[in-house]
């Protein structure tokens, strides 16, 4: 569908009609933001629509991921059913590209109204989101699907762990960090291997995909939403 009809564009103002007021993520470790003038022409933009529904699964567009900061560009973001890690998603990040589950155990889409998941290794298979822990607070995260691009601003971070499953359950969130709480605007998990840090304290436990113990995790709202 052409970004500029239908719910392509009309779905995005849910999301961001609250980023002004409530930049920081629902989560133990997140940390607020102060608006910019970026955030608030987009709520601007988002006051002008209606709040429609949002799109149903299943997903089979293949979004892009760019990341200026880190020098991630044009990332293939390939959807699937399932869940973060799962052996679907880790065969398509053994392909050198991110992997993003919807359905039951999954999230939404880029833009949708809940928490956007995209996974990706850190050093294997090319190593796409090496560099992730050093994004920053307020670092833009734009996702490009079907003609619109998403941008997402950087406002927190977590650490999962493969171990726990009440961790496991805050990564997977709708709103990340609180398991159970209804979503009001959209949001977006990014998620790679924790391998050097967990190495480094002598934690040499892996899972049946070679995963170790602990992820790392940025966390961003969505602040605005444009035709590619």
């Amino acid at each position: 569908m052409h970004p500029c009809r239908g719910a392509v564009v009309r779905r995005v103002p849910r999301a961001v009609v609250a980023v002004a007021a409530v930049l920081s993520v629902c989560s133990p470790a997140a940390v607020a933001t102060t608006p910019s003038p970026g955030v608030s022409a987009a709520v601007a933009f988002a006051a002008s629509f209606d709040a429609p529904a949002d799109r149903t699964d299943p997903r089979t567009e293949v979004a892009t991921l760019a990341i200026p900061a880190i020098g991630v560009a044009d990332l293939r973001v390939v959807p699937y059913e399932g869940t973060t890690d799962d052996t679907a998603g880790t065969r398509i990040q053994d392909r050198g590209v991110a992997a993003s589950p919807y359905g039951e155990e999954g999230g939404v889409g880029p833009g949708e109204t809940g928490n956007y998941l995209v996974t990706a290794h850190r050093l294997s298979a090319g190593g796409p989101l090496r560099d992730l822990p050093s994004l920053d607070r307020g670092d833009r995260v734009l996702v490009t699907e079907d003609g619109t691009v998403y941008e997402y601003r950087i406002t927190g971070t977590r650490e999962t762990s493969f171990r726990s499953a009440r961790s496991l359950a805050e990564q997977r969130a709708e709103v990340p960090g609180k398991p159970g709480e209804k979503p009001a605007r959209a949001m977006i998990t990014l998620s790679t291997c924790a391998t050097p840090e967990d190495d480094a304290a002598g934690n040499h436990w892996r899972d049946a995909h070679d995963n170790p113990e602990h992820r790392i995790d940025r966390i961003g709202v969505l602040v605005s939403a444009r035709p590619a």
